[in-house]
Formats: C-alpha cells, structure tokens, sequence
C-alpha cells in the first residue's frame, strides 16, 4: 500500500507532497481507498463534504456505499448508521500541507487498513464495527481552516460558517463540494487516531510507540500591516512608511517572546502587495501560528506580539490589524481510554507524551467523542517537509499496536 501512494502529488524537484484538498492529487488518493474499502469488502460510507468511512462489519456481508445527507435532509441514513452504533473508529486524513512530507496522514490511513488485514489473519471476530476514516482538509492549506472536514462531520462548524471559505485562488469552498453537516459519525463509540509524531520525544525516549495525552491550544493570526508604496530610489529612508519593517520587527518579537516563554510562535505565509523588488510595499499580509501549553499562555503571547506590532507601527508610520482565523482550545484526551491503551504490553506500558500539533482526534475529541491516538516514532523529528520519515519496523509496530488496540476495544 505505501508504495502505491509514494509517487502521488510527489515534486520531482523537492521530493515533497502537494496533496491538497479536492485536488488532482487528493483526489487519486481517495479513490485508491475505496478501491482498498472494496477489495477488502467493507461498507463505504461518505458524507457531502467528501469525508469517507469504511465499515468491517461481521454481521454484515453486503458491499453498498452510502451518502450521508446534507442539513437539509438526515432522514435517509439514519438506518444504515443505526447499525454502527458502538462503533471503533480509526483512520486519518490523506491530504498533505503544501511540500508536506508523506507520513503525515497517510501513514494512520494505511496502518488502520494494514490492521484490519492483521486482525483478519489472526482469526480476530470483532463484536463491534471497526471504521477506517479519511477526513478531508484536515491541515487546512487550502481553504485555510485546519480540521475542516472533521469539524463538519462532528458538528463543531456549520455548513453555514464554512461555505463561503476561499482559497488562495479566490474559489469558494461551496464551489467544490455539495455541503456538509454532521451525520457521518453519530454513532461512533470511539476514535484512535494513529500519527507519525511531529517531534522527538518517542526518539528521546528511545521507543517506537506512544499514546497521546493532551494537544497544545494554538491558533492562527492574519497581521494585516498596511502602508504607502513607493519608489525604492527615490524615496528617502525616513520619508518612507514601509509595512516591511513592521512585519519584521514583529517576526522578529514572536520568535522571541516564543523562546522566553517557551511556547512556539510561526510566521509561515507572506503576501507583499505590490510585491515588487523596486518598489516599497503598501501593504503586508502575515499569517502567524501560534501554539503554547495552557490557552492563558496562547492569549499572553498573541497580546504581547500585537501590542509589539502596533508600537512599531506607530514608529513606521503604518497601521496594523490582527484577526483571530482560527483558534483551538486545548484538548485532553480521555485519560481512561489513553491509560488503557497504553498499559500491559510485552515490551512495557507504552508512553503518554503530549503533542503540540493538531489533529482531526481532537476535534472529535471536543464534541465529545471518547478519543485516543497512537504516535510513531519520527528519527528526524521533522515534520511538515519532505525531510519527515519513519522507518519500516516502527511502522509495523505501530500497524501492531494498532492491531491490538481496535482488538481491546472492539471485542
């Protein structure tokens, strides 16, 4: 299965991924899991933002693929989920950021597929259905909301609130999908999410496998930093108002308030308005993310990089406004469930390592759906590049402690 999906969306040229949502790319991924779903003989099921769940359901030994309505009708379906009920989910998402690397998603897909196959061969009989999940959008660098597709399909944002999301390009999120509403996973009793980790933690402790016991609150910031554009030769330094030297001092200060305090501050994406190399710009727009271990500690960072921001401003004769895009809270996993995992395994207990990355289980997580997930250990501890890795044997392991985690819950 993984060679199957390592040439898809790959840069010849940096060797990253560019899988983004509704995409060519994307899109190819998505129908080689329903050609997995079918050859295994599962149930497919989807929603209208795209969402997939594929069911291995003992009792049940037809083959049929059901779309879930949108809001305007959720009659229909409520037959086929009713027979979910209880229900193990695990899976991922197949979308990468943009030069993402190839495990990032992909690699909890393959492994929720690669246990099925092992709990399969094992003779395993579930008493509870097991679902293999793609959630769409979830890192978000298209329409700009990470998590998009499991929020819809949780409820935790209204098709309302998400139509009219636009990407780069100006396309409107309503322009690519038919809706979306929550439906998909009413009757889910739990979700394992397995991840490669996106740090070095499992390295440092010298193990493979890990269970996650909380994720970081963190979110996403436009600087909107505006100024007058000019001649860069003919205009003097101190007659200049340049949005620039606003935006660098404010790097500048995140990068450095983010190490005093110990939390993580990013500014990742630049628009320069006129974006020329002989003119000064009248305009900047920057997009900072922001992560930190308690929510009070996210609003102490964010108000001391604004408030830096706009002292600068006044200096530079600019303006700047900062909008809230997108901010998560923190997410602690259900400690039950994690502890469980975690424990009475030949090698030992398994650790319980925080993460400051986000995911689709905790968006789950938050609507109230009991959630666990599973890390891989990542040799480089990098992530979102093409520089992200795992070797074979911790994927196996993973594919193992998956295995036998949906075998604890779904018998």
């Amino acid at each position: 299965m993984w060679s199957d999906l390592a040439p898809i969306g790959r840069s010849a040229s940096s060797g990253g991924y560019f899988r983004q949502p509704f995409t060519q790319p994307e899109r190819e991924l998505a129908d080689w899991f329903r050609e997995q779903a079918a050859a295994r003989g599962l149930s497919l099921e989807s929603d209208a933002t795209g969402n997939l769940v594929a069911w291995w359901d003992p009792d049940e030994g037809v083959v049929r693929e059901q779309t879930a309505p949108g809001l305007a009708d959720q009659g229909p379906l409520n037959h086929g989920l009713s027979r979910r009920a209880g229900g193990v989910l695990t899976g991922s998402h197949l979308d990468s950021v943009l030069d993402g690397g190839a495990y990032d998603g992909p690699l909890g897909v393959v492994s929720a597929l690669a246990a099925v196959d092992e709990l399969r061969s094992r003779g395993v009989v579930p008493t509870r259905p097991v679902g293999v999940s793609v959630f769409v959008e979830e890192e978000g660098s298209r329409f700009g909301l990470a998590c998009l597709g499991s929020r819809l399909a949780s409820g935790a944002i209204s098709w309302e609130q998400a139509r009219g999301l636009r990407d780069r390009d100006g396309v409107a999120f309503e322009e690519v999908v038919e809706g979306g509403g929550p439906g998909l996973l009413r009757d889910v009793a739990c979700f394992v999410e397995l991840h490669v980790e996106q740090g070095r933690d499992l390295v440092d402790r010298g193990t493979a496998v890990g269970v996650a016991s909380e994720i970081w609150p963190h979110g996403r910031y436009r600087f909107d930093l505006a100024g007058e554009a000019n001649h860069a030769g003919s205009t003097r330094m101190e007659d200049r108002a340049d949005p620039m030297l606003t935006y660098a001092m404010t790097a500048l200060a995140a990068n450095k308030q983010a190490r005093l305090a110990g939390q993580r501050a990013t500014f990742g994406r630049l628009e320069v308005t006129p974006n020329g190399t002989n003119a000064v710009p009248s305009r900047v727009l920057a997009w900072l993310d922001a992560r930190c271990s308690s929510e009070d500690a996210l609003s102490e960072l964010v108000d001391t990089i604004t408030r830096q921001a706009t002292e600068r401003a006044e200096r530079d004769g600019t303006t700047v406004s900062v909008t809230a895009e997108s901010v998560s809270g923190a997410v602690a996993f259900d400690p039950d469930l994690a502890a469980r995992i975690a424990a009475d395994h030949e090698e030992g207990d398994w650790p319980i390592i925080p993460t400051a990355a986000g995911h689709d289980a905790g968006i789950l997580s938050t609507m109230g759906i009991p959630t666990a997930m599973l890390f891989v250990r990542n040799p480089t501890g990098v992530s979102h590049s093409p520089a992200e890795t795992a070797s074979i044997p911790d994927c196996l392991a993973g594919v193992h402690a998956l295995a036998e985690t949906l075998e604890r819950l779904a018998t």
